[in-house]
């Protein structure tokens, strides 16, 4: 198994190993459960935020905006118990699990790796480090605005969520303090939607990254989420 000081040993000399077992099936299942689950909340949630026409005939007969509530609850429930799924394994998996919640702040290495990343995405370093877990620069970005944002957008959806499910309400016991806390519901429906856009910007960042490291750094990224095996082409 390696360690996180083994990744520090290995970074810049990957290419002596062929390919490591880096992502867990727990790990990789709960990933693109959650992709999934991201995507249905950002499409229901834009119908939520801008409901559709008004369609034609009796209320009663349609409940198409229901079902789309009923839709984005749902997804927001598997996100959130994925979650809590995805914080044990970051106790019980490897030494890659926890990497999206703890980050080596009092690392001067590890820093200098980061402004090293940030210079190879702009194109002004020429050629590119190896690592076997995530780059300094992605486990920046991801503790900050998906990490971070993920714990953002389950507590004030489940907040909003308790409001309609009324006082007594598991979430309203639960989350009920957020909305006191942030100011009025108004605000709470404003920073939830503004969240979203936080979580849409960061995943088309992480998709193009994920595709241009597997093309330029010539190590597996996106096939790296499927099997579990990190591979250096080189």
């Amino acid at each position: 198994m390696f360690t996180e000081e083994t990744n520090q040993q290995y970074m810049g000399r990957a290419q002596l190993i062929k390919a490591v077992y880096v992502y867990e099936a727990p790990l990789r299942l709960w990933h693109w459960i959650n992709a999934l689950s991201i995507t249905v909340l950002v499409a229901t949630g834009l119908l939520i935020a801008y409901p559709l026409p008004s369609v034609p005939g009796e209320a009663s007969n349609n409940f198409l905006m229901g079902y789309i509530r009923f839709a984005h609850f749902t997804a927001g429930y598997v996100m959130a118990i994925g979650w809590a799924v995805r914080i044990y394994w970051a106790f019980v998996g490897n030494s890659h699990s926890h990497q999206l919640f703890i980050l080596p702040f009092w690392s001067k290495k590890w820093w200098s790796e980061v402004l090293f990343e940030l210079r190879w995405y702009l194109f002004i370093e020429k050629a590119p480090k190896k690592y076997i877990g995530h780059n300094p620069l992605a486990q920046l970005a991801m503790f900050f605005l998906f990490t971070l944002g993920t714990f953002f957008m389950i507590c004030t959806g489940f907040a909003l969520y308790g409001e309609g499910a009324q006082a007594g309400s598991w979430a309203d016991r639960f989350f009920g303090w957020v909305i006191p806390l942030i100011g009025s519901s108004q605000q709470v429906h404003s920073l939830h939607h503004l969240g979203m856009w936080v979580l849409v910007t960061f995943v088309i960042v992480h998709i193009y990254a994920a595709v241009r490291e597997d093309i330029v750094s010539r190590q597996s990224i996106v096939s790296t989420m499927i099997s579990g095996w990190r591979m250096f082409k080189d």
